[in-house]
């Protein structure tokens, strides 16, 4: 099962930018199940004080679910594709918003940081080292702070396993080729298929060393595909509020 990956991934992304707000607008559940999973972060005073990064922001629609679950946080969207990036740059934002061009391996390296939450969309089924990104994810983040993955992650079911692969062959991928993209929907079905299970990748995250770890799911006909991984940096007992 070939799939695409790093610079070759990022340059699909380019090129589906101009389509890709519209294609997931069709999706339905697709913005309020991410507004539910950054609201599942729980930070607290609507994040008053707080610096959030949002990795793999894409268009910034997972951005703005953050600000709305936190409208006081900072936030920093970091991402890939500069296709996707000039999307979420076109929009209007508050000043405590930027956005950087940069990977999530480069990220290590970049001087960013420490933030007091990470929200990842749509990212770990799409990196080559998912164990390399989690180190890097628990040294931005301070001592106790929190992570909400919001990911595909089928739950093990052959059911939610069909389910996923009918959705894909009889809608995703038929807009996905409308809109010339057919390569990236391709990649769609296919990470989905490749990634961890949901309790595969909450092992995972426990591995690398984040407290605390739960998967939920989200509602509608995404329920056993799509979950949140919430996690705490390091042990629960380090937690301070800010």
């Amino acid at each position: 099962m070939t799939l695409l990956r790093d610079r070759d991934l990022a340059r699909a992304f380019d090129h589906a930018s101009h389509s890709y707000d519209r294609l997931t607008a069709l999706n339905p559940g697709y913005r309020t199940d991410l507004l539910r999973s950054a609201r599942r972060l729980r930070l607290p005073r609507d994040g008053e004080g707080m610096h959030v990064l949002d990795l793999g922001c894409g268009s910034g629609i997972s951005t703005r679910a953050l600000l709305r679950a936190a409208p006081r946080a900072r936030v920093t969207g970091v991402d890939a594709s500069s296709g996707m990036l000039r999307c979420a740059l076109a929009k209007p934002w508050p000043e405590r918003v930027r956005f950087l061009h940069l990977s999530a391996e480069e990220l290590a390296t970049a001087g960013e940081g420490p933030f007091d939450a990470v929200f990842a969309a749509y990212l770990f089924r799409n990196v080559t080292r998912p164990d390399r990104i989690l180190r890097t994810v628990r040294t931005l983040l301070r001592p106790g702070g929190r992570l909400a993955v919001h990911e595909y992650a089928l739950s093990g079911s052959a059911v939610h396993r069909a389910l996923w692969t009918a959705v894909c062959h009889g809608v995703v991928i038929p807009l996905g080729t409308l809109s010339g993209d057919r390569a990236l929907y391709r990649h769609l079905w296919r990470s989905v298929l490749a990634f961890d299970t949901a309790p595969a990748f909450t092992d995972r995250l426990t591995r690398a060393g984040f407290s605390g770890v739960r998967a939920a799911p989200v509602a509608g006909w995404q329920t056993g595909i799509v979950h949140t991984f919430l996690a705490r940096n390091g042990s629960t007992t380090a937690v301070r509020e800010p």
